[in-house]
């Protein structure tokens, strides 16, 4: 007994002195700290391990205590959990959030010193995405807030390994593109079926006059208040001036149209409003930048003949708000230009584990919880930080969403344009906002005595003792399909996006209902299962879940005529070969009239014909494929280049040169940016004619865990924008059909050219005024030393390259690069555009590296 209260003792002057040293933690200020992330050894061990470090500088005026607080920050990578400095330890808490706590080793750090803390990346670092991002402090003695740091800083790397992408390889590949006259340049972009170019211009002045068939009464408001802004002036028609006719001809297509530019008049014919709609944008891309950049009292357009319908009825952007948040006018500044360059759909991935995006005023739990991200442990009223969202709800790319006045105004915005706006309600996997606001909404009801109400939304079983993890590391991100309560909510989430899309005047033809990535190993000890299936023979394993669960999604479609769209894995069956699982195309739905989008064509990995096998099973498919049409990939392996490269290194370059009918034909190098094996492709399906009828078009991605500001977005996505326009409404270019690879490519090459004089002399320089202006890439220039001088080249001639030789790095008022330059001292070049914006800088010096 004596023991036990001197034990007691002990332990009550251990938490006094603890309290008395927590008393004191608050005072110090964290946002006098500077934490700077590192590489110190990209192949740590020889092992392909990455030795990062952080260093903690304390700016302030009292002491960093050595224990009583942990750093929590984000991450996509896994870490060895003990630091290699031996003085703290990281650990996963959920998703991408980790927190680091120091140990009995690590020091106080005094006002005006640092601290280090080494630690072990299980793959090496190659980009400055893969650094920590948003580290924030919590002290032990409040561990429900966190407080926001002073500063956090990414220390540049020039990581040396195989493959790195260096400015003279990229003046190498730059060498191919010949500078073509703006005068000779094709005047419309994507491509006319048929094009051809006549003498004189027409001139545009206020006293056209527009003749319209009744039908296109909205396209003719559209285009009067867009030539007037350029104009500068209303239109005052004069009888004896030029026309503008917008006729109709029943026989053409439902988005064809016909261009006719001659002295007199412009005349656009098309069946249909999109197709005169289109006839538009394309007389708008024969204007030259100078209107867009200020009003012009007269404009000139050049004389042409254009007769044109697109390739492929299903053009579309996916842009994921979930993961990081946009604003409701960055989403309208994305389908103006997608409507310019003739794309028909905004797939809107509205919610995920770490957002929900929409109003739905049956729901309100769904934004009031959902839609928030900050400091928690158990996301009972907000999520957690992520993708480096901080502490609070105040960093705008992590909390956010679109009240639905603003999502009725997207809308209205869209249909105007012919854009259809495809909703994505993630489920049964990546859930988990949607989960935590039922949660919250059960929780709310059940202490109000109100059981039957906080149940009938709920979306897990309370007592589904089930463990798993998700690709993402979630640990509680599935819905639970075997609820019926399940089936309350999504009939309550699909009546609210019907009442939207109405009350909009928006068409609604389907619902992307997700599908993708529900990891193993969920649902097998959750009670509601383990109930249905005993009363339902036909349920077997938990794998059967997915079909009773779209099964029941589709019925509620169906009866509101309303069609399925999903990722690739709704169309797939789980099976085994020789032992091995597999997936075949699921036979129940292929009739149903679903639609999938295939995005697994990862080179190397086994799935490269997925989207062709389902093609050929008879669903209808839109390749999204990573290879080629994901914008969130890094351009090339640089540490300057933002994005993820799981799937591929991915430059406008691999959107331009996608052939959709035999994607394996363009495949020229792996995920790694090395040369392709082309024995991955033995034995994969090729696509079939009856498969070609069912690739219903094409779809450009981009995930945003890696974009958290409308320029990053912007940079991510234009100009990459207009080589999937390209491919996705232009018919397949003759390269394509080559069978002699050497002309093929002879052939590609001079196309390649000319795509590139027209981005960087017409695109461009429209791209830069465009709703005030679009922060499109500016690619790094090309540099090569070549007998004592350096060369440099550019992707987009039209840009113009500037450069230093005093190590500074150029600006808009450095001097102009027009032949070679001394290799003398640090040389500096950089791209900049008509507006005196620029881009990453190359720096001659990096050629002489060894090691690359």
């Amino acid at each position: 007994m004596m023991r036990r209260f001197i034990v007691l003792l002990l332990v009550a002057a251990v938490n006094v002195k603890a309290f008395a040293a927590n008393a004191d933690e608050p005072k110090f200020n964290p946002k006098n700290l500077v934490i700077t992330w590192e590489v110190v050894d990209n192949n740590y061990q020889n092992k392909g391990e990455a030795l990062t470090a952080i260093t903690i500088t304390n700016k302030g005026k009292t002491s960093l205590p050595a224990s009583g607080w942990k750093f929590y920050f984000n991450s996509s990578r896994n870490f060895v959990a003990n630091a290699v400095s031996g003085n703290a330890r990281i650990e996963p808490i959920n998703g991408d959030l980790y927190s680091i706590t120091p140990n009995a080793e690590f020091k106080a750090i005094k006002p005006g010193k640092s601290g280090r803390i080494d630690y072990i990346c299980e793959s090496p670092v190659v980009n400055f995405t893969d650094a920590i991002e948003g580290p924030y402090l919590v002290w032990d003695s409040e561990p429900n807030k966190g407080y926001a740091i002073g500063d956090f800083v990414v220390k540049p790397f020039n990581p040396t390994y195989l493959g790195l992408i260096t400015p003279e390889i990229i003046y190498n590949q730059n060498k191919i593109i010949q500078d073509i006259p703006a005068a000779s340049l094709q005047k419309i972009i994507p491509t006319p079926a048929s094009y051809k170019e006549n003498s004189g211009s027409f001139t545009i002045t206020n006293s056209i006059a527009i003749e319209s068939d009744p039908l296109f009464e909205g396209e003719k408001r559209y285009f009067i208040t867009g030539i007037e802004k350029l104009l500068g002036s209303k239109l005052k028609p004069s009888a004896s001036g030029k026309k503008v006719i917008f006729k109709k001809d029943a026989s053409l297509g439902a988005e064809a149209y016909q261009l006719s530019i001659t002295p007199d008049a412009i005349t656009i014919t098309a069946a249909t409003p999109a197709g005169l709609f289109y006839g538009i944008q394309s007389f708008k891309t024969t204007l030259s930048a100078e209107p867009w950049a200020k009003p012009q009292s007269s404009i000139t357009v050049p004389c042409l003949e254009v007769a044109d319908e697109p390739r492929f009825p299903y053009r579309a952007v996916m842009l994921d708000v979930a993961r990081n948040f946009q604003t409701k006018e960055q989403v309208l500044k994305l389908i103006n230009l997608m409507a310019v360059y003739k794309l028909n759909v905004l797939h809107f991935h509205l919610t995920n584990d770490e957002g929900w995006r929409i109003e739905l005023p049956s729901l309100p739990e769904l934004t009031a919880v959902g839609s928030k991200r900050g400091h928690t442990l158990d996301s009972k009223n907000y999520l957690p930080a992520s993708h480096g969202s901080g502490p609070d709800f105040s960093n705008t790319a992590g909390t956010g969403y679109y009240t639905k006045a603003d999502y009725i105004e997207i809308l209205k915005y869209a249909n105007e344009r012919h854009v259809m706006v495809l909703p994505e309600i993630e489920s049964p996997g990546h859930a988990r906002a949607s989960i935590k606001a039922m949660d919250n909404r059960y929780t709310r009801l059940m202490a109000a005595g109100d059981k039957a109400g906080a149940e009938r939304y709920l979306l897990r079983d309370v007592n589904d003792k089930s463990e798993y993890r998700s690709v993402q590391y979630w640990n509680d991100n599935v819905i639970d399909v075997a609820m019926p309560s399940t089936y309350n909510y999504f009939e309550t989430v699909i009546n609210d996006l019907v009442n939207i899309y109405k009350e909009a005047s928006a068409p609604l033809p389907a619902i992307h209902f997700g599908g993708d990535e529900v990891p193993p190993h969920v649902w097998e000890k959750s009670p509601s299962y383990l109930a249905l299936k005993d009363k339902n023979p036909e349920i077997k394993n938990t794998g059967d879940l997915w079909y009773y669960f779209y099964g029941k999604l589709n019925a509620m479609l169906k009866k509101r005529n309303i069609t399925m769209s999903g990722w690739e894995e709704m169309a797939l069956r789980k099976t085994t070969v020789d032992g091995q699982n597999t997936y075949v195309p699921n036979p129940q739905f292929v009739n149903e009239g679903m639609q999938v989008d295939v995005w697994n064509n990862v080179l190397g990995d086994g799935q490269e014909d997925l989207a062709y096998k389902l093609a050929n099973g008879g669903y209808k498919v839109v390749l999204t494929c990573v290879t080629n049409l994901y914008f969130d990939m890094a351009n090339y392996k640089s540490f300057d280049e933002p994005g993820y490269y799981w799937g591929a290194f991915l430059g406008i370059d691999k959107f331009y040169s996608f052939i959709p009918f035999d994607y394996f034909k363009n495949a020229d190098v792996d995920k790694n940016g090395q040369p392709i094996n082309r024995n991955i492709f033995t034995g994969k399906q090729r696509l079939t004619d009856y498969g070609k009828q069912n690739i219903i078009g094409l779809q450009g991605a981009l995930w945003t865990e890696t974009v958290k500001t409308a320029d990053r977005m912007d940079y991510m996505v234009f100009p990459k924008l207009i080589g999937l326009a390209e491919r996705a409404w232009a018919k397949d270019p003759a390269w394509t059909m080559e069978k002699d690879t050497t002309k093929a490519r002879a052939m590609y090459n001079a196309e390649w050219s000319k795509f590139m004089n027209i981005l960087g002399k017409r695109e461009l320089p429209r791209l830069n005024y465009y709703q005030g202006g679009y922060s499109f890439r500016i690619p790094k220039p090309g540099v090569v030393l070549q007998d004592g001088k350096y060369l440099s080249n550019i992707q987009y001639p039209g840009l113009t390259i500037r450069y230093t030789t005093d190590g500074t790095e150029p600006t808009a008022s450095s001097k102009v690069y027009d032949g070679p330059v001394d290799a003398t001292g640090t040389v500096k070049f950089r791209a900049f555009d008509t507006k005196g914006r620029g881009g990453n800088v190359a720096e001659g010096s990096e050629n002489n590296k060894p090691g690359i």
